[in-house]
């Protein structure tokens, strides 16, 4: 990063980004994002990320977020279910499986790290 700044998000425009059919479980959800800061060697990224309502699944990276606006329910496999909403700041361990059933269009400023591969 060469300089400090701000963003204001709530309202900031966002680029499409392709789903995978075979990721969509129920209706007809769309996502977009925008990637603000990486770092140059790639492991570190800041964004903004939005999905329309639906169900999808994932398998998660090594994520920080916290939801601006909407709301959904996160079911980790073998694990737990957690509902997120404004406000809310969660976290996903990298190799997660994941089903997302947004309630309402989320958008979510996100904080993802790749870790060092071992040589």
């Amino acid at each position: 990063m060469t300089h400090s700044f701000a963003l204001h998000v709530p309202d900031l425009d966002l680029d499409p980004e392709p789903l995978d059919a075979g990721r969509i479980l129920s209706g007809t959800p769309e996502v977009s994002g925008k990637v603000i800061w990486e770092s140059e060697d790639g492991r570190r990224i800041r964004g903004v990320w939005q999905i329309t309502p639906g169900v999808v699944t994932d398998t998660e990276a090594d994520e920080l977020f916290v939801v601006l606006s909407g709301s959904a329910t996160i079911e980790v496999e073998g694990g737990t279910a957690f509902t997120v909403g404004p406000g809310d700041m969660a976290v996903l361990r990298a190799g997660d499986r994941t089903t997302w059933t947004v309630h309402e269009t989320l958008r979510k400023v996100y904080a993802i790290t790749t870790p060092v591969e071992d040589s």
